[in-house]
């Protein structure tokens, strides 16, 4: 098995072991889409807060191949016009871990453990994500997860400050929309638990989206292949570190790889929360 940096990266960018079923989130009571595994029982879910004005779609690949790698990811279509309640998209997103541990899923009832649930988001979705994870007395949240992360209303730098769970940041070294010393590195720097902040190199605000939509008349930057190729492979290892008990992708988060430099890390250790 694979144990340096490098090679862990080029292991966790592409899909996993597991064959992937898609399936409609409302089929269990909220709009929006959910990827699982085939099989399982008792296994890791996320939930994931979509981009200002972007729909679930953008996110395809992403939530896909977390599911290759035995990670149920869930993705509500809610609060998507020009002026979203973040404290609601928040409440949509516990609402989503709920619905996913409270039911099986899938044909072969697969089932999700609700003490190895996280939270992600992109954009204004990385902030709801951070609110979730400070409003959310059950289920409980394991670990949270942001790209180009953007403040909130109430303000997610705020929610970071009671949050003691592992925490990791990707921020855009070209991003115009939320930049990252006002966004990111912001709501790093008021993180109450073990933290992570990296700079993706080269990458803008919506270089972790996919395909084409017509918000990219109004926000500035594009899908970029190397940026998608990144956050698979380091939110892939951050939830199977910290959801799972693994130790085995710990290296690649430990470390500075090509394009995505550690800008600080106040320890990913869980049993420094």
């Amino acid at each position: 098995m694979a144990s340096k940096p490098k090679e862990l990266l080029e292991e966790l960018s592409h899909p996993g072991p597991h064959e992937v079923l898609r399936g409609n989130l409302a089929l269990v009571g909220l709009p929006g889409v959910v990827f699982t595994p085939r099989k399982g029982l008792n296994l890791p879910a996320i939930a994931f807060g979509h981009g200002w004005l972007q729909p679930p779609g953008r996110y395809r690949d992403l939530l896909r191949h977390l599911a290759s790698w035995g990670i149920v990811t869930a993705a509500p279509a809610t609060q998507r016009g020009p002026l979203p309640s973040h404290r609601i998209f928040a409440a949509d997103l516990r609402s989503t871990l709920e619905l996913i541990t409270g039911v099986r899923l899938g044909p072969d009832g697969i089932s999700v453990d609700p003490a190895k649930l996280g939270l992600a988001g992109h954009s204004t979705g990385g902030g709801a994500a951070v609110l979730a994870a400070a409003g959310a007395d059950e289920p409980k949240v394991r670990a949270v997860a942001t790209i180009t992360a953007a403040q909130t209303i109430p303000p997610a730098t705020e929610a970071a400050r009671a949050l003691t769970i592992p925490g990791l940041h990707l921020a855009a070294e070209q991003d115009l929309v939320a930049p990252a010393v006002g966004h990111a590195r912001a709501i790093a720097d008021a993180w109450g638990g073990p933290v992570q902040l990296r700079t993706l190199g080269k990458s803008t605000h919506l270089a972790v989206t996919e395909g084409k939509h017509w918000s990219q008349l109004l926000l500035h930057g594009k899908p970029h292949y190397g940026t998608q190729r990144l956050v698979r492979a380091l939110f892939t290892a951050f939830f199977l570190t910290h959801l799972t008990g693994t130790d085995q992708y710990r290296p690649l988060l430990d470390s500075d790889v090509k394009k995505a430099t550690i800008e600080f890390d106040s320890s990913l250790d869980p049993n420094a929360a």
